[in-house]
């Protein structure tokens, strides 16, 4: 350590590789935000401006809002996504990591399931609409749908 300088405060002659690495990744951004300007397209027609979806044509309007339950249904995938990956990683390397490490996974699996749990009885995971299941629910409309003879 070089005289009068602070304990884990980074010494100037190691600033200059990293000065040189930002240096050249900024000068290669800008050579190729340059090349593309330069040799991209420079034509604006209408039909350039277009989605293009493997051909087929684009029907309605595309920016509608999707309901909230789409958007809970991704987080708890995301949520129980990475419960598996967790666990995967612990079961490889059950054997190193010893029982404690075990109960851990058997107390994380038991919050989740909680959550799971909490989440049903809130009615987080059920995708129809409840004036609809009363309805789905009464016989004459249960029927109806069914298409008994006996209720046409």
């Amino acid at each position: 350590m070089t005289p009068g300088a602070q304990p884990g405060f980074p010494q100037d002659e190691n600033f200059w590789q990293l000065a040189v690495f930002f240096g050249a990744v900024t000068l290669l951004v800008l050579v190729v935000l340059a090349l593309s300007w330069l040799v991209g397209p420079k034509h604006r027609d209408p039909a350039t401006q277009e989605p293009f979806e493997s051909g087929v044509l684009p029907i309605g309007y595309a920016r509608f809002r999707f309901p909230v339950k789409f958007y809970l249904l991704a987080v708890f995938f995301v949520i129980f996504d990475l419960e598996s990956a967790f666990l995967y990683a612990g079961a490889v390397a059950l054997r190193a990591i010893g029982w404690s490490a075990y109960f851990e996974m058997v107390v994380f699996i038991g919050i989740l399931f909680a959550a799971l749990i909490y989440l049903w009885k809130l009615g987080a995971l059920d995708w129809a609409n409840r004036r609809w299941r009363q309805a789905f629910n009464q016989r004459d409309i249960w029927d109806a749908r069914r298409g008994h003879p006996e209720r046409r």
